[in-house]
This record gives C-alpha cells, sequence and structure tokens, in this order.
C-alpha cells in the first residue's frame, strides 16, 4: 500500500432492530435472566435494546411462535415456565437419540471425534472454574450433540438440534438448582467418553441413561 494512501475502515453493519431485540430476549431467556413467569413490556424491551417498540412486536412474536413467551395484548409478554411434561419430553428423546448414538459409535470411534470431546470437557473445566454457568451449558450441550453428529445420522442428528434452546435452558435452571451439579456434569461427562474409548455398548449407554435420570430429577425439581 502507498504511504499516502490511508486505508478507509470498512463500517460494521449491526443487525436489524427486530433481530437484535430477539436476540437479547432468547438469551435472557435461556440464560434465566428473564425467568419463567417474569412480564416483559414493550416499553422496558425498546429501551433496553434501543429500539422502537415496532421491532420489539415483531421479535416477541417470533419468540412466541418458538414457545419462550406467551404474549397478552396491551400487557406484554410472560416468560413461559420449563413445564414437567416438557422436561420429560426432552429426556425421553435425549435417551432415545443419545443411547443409539453411543452404540453406534462403540468399536469405530473417530479419532478427532475424542479430541473434540476432551476439548468440549476442557471448556467446561474452564466455564466451572470461572462460574460462567450459561457458558457451561453451551460447552454441556456440544458434548453431547458432537457425539449424536458423528453417529452419522443425519435425520437423527437435525432432530437432536431442535432441543437445543430447551436443553440450554434447562441446563442452567438444573445448576442453579444444586450447584455441585457443575461438577457432577463434568465427572458424568468423562464417564460417557472412557465408556466409549473402551468399547462396551451396554457400559456407554448406561453412563448415559445416570447422565440424564439425573437431569431429569434436578430438571423437575425433585431431590
Amino acid at each position: 500500500m502507498d504511504a499516502g494512501i490511508v486505508a478507509t475502515p470498512v463500517a460494521v453493519k449491526s443487525p436489524p432492530a427486530a433481530e437484535r431485540v430477539y436476540l437479547h430476549v432468547k438469551a435472557g431467556v435461556l440464560d434465566r435472566s428473564y425467568e419463567g413467569g417474569t412480564l416483559l413490556t414493550e416499553g422496558d424491551l425498546a429501551e433496553a435494546v434501543g429500539v422502537s417498540r415496532t421491532p420489539v412486536r415483531e421479535a416477541l412474536l417470533r419468540l412466541e411462535a418458538e414457545g419462550l413467551l406467551k404474549l397478552y395484548p396491551k400487557k406484554g409478554a410472560l416468560v413461559l415456565p420449563v413445564s414437567a411434561q416438557e422436561i420429560a419430553d426432552v429426556v425421553e428423546t435425549r435417551l432415545l437419540v443419545e443411547q443409539h448414538a453411543v452404540a453406534k459409535l462403540v468399536g469405530a470411534l473417530p479419532e478427532p471425534l475424542v479430541t473434540r470431546l476432551e476439548e468440549l470437557l476442557a471448556e467446561q473445566r474452564g466455564h466451572a472454574a470461572t462460574g460462567d454457568l450459561a457458558a457451561f451449558a453451551v460447552a454441556d450441550r456440544c458434548f453431547h450433540a458432537e457425539i449424536v453428529r458423528a453417529a452419522g445420522n443425519r435425520i437423527l442428528a437435525q432432530l437432536y438440534d431442535q432441543l437445543r434452546d430447551r436443553q440450554l435452558r434447562m441446563g442452567v435452571a438444573t445448576m442453579h438448582a444444586e450447584p455441585s451439579r457443575v461438577a457432577k456434569n463434568i465427572a458424568e461427562h468423562s464417564e460417557i467418553l472412557d465408556a466409549l474409548r473402551q468399547g462396551g455398548a451396554r457400559q456407554a449407554e448406561a453412563a448415559v441413561r445416570r447422565h440424564l435420570s439425573r437431569v431429569n430429577t434436578l430438571a423437575r425439581g425433585e431431590s
């Protein structure tokens, strides 16, 4: 570049207003900044994000379609609590998919998958050390998703991906309910990885069942 030419900075466009509201509210619901039962008003959200009320309405409609909110005309949007039935349905679906995935991978475990799972375990330990439960929940969910994807059934992987938001929300909720769950999750993930390495299908499936049964119990608020 010539000395006399000054490079012009490239302007980075921010997301559209409705998208910014959508991301703000969704992040708040998933990390429990907006807990179930919280009533969100258009005015408060518009002020928080720095937009007018029109994009707020658009974002709230989108979130209602995703099952996270219930809109009440002239009042606002209620953050829907996670129901016991939803928890049971999510865990049942996860059991079906994840047990199938680990059984399929036993005896044919790709080395890149082992490396990736070890990286995610290290990420979880790092987030546990800093107390970042939202980031921990993301790494936790990724650990399971990598196993499902590696099993090679794209339809099951797509089905599993549809559970993403519910998994993240439930994951944060269980760790708030029992802080010791963070260390237990890491230990149980290590058990799943060890079972895959050792090549025991029944052992791997049992490790998944134990892990998800404990998540189910805590997410329901049971002891």
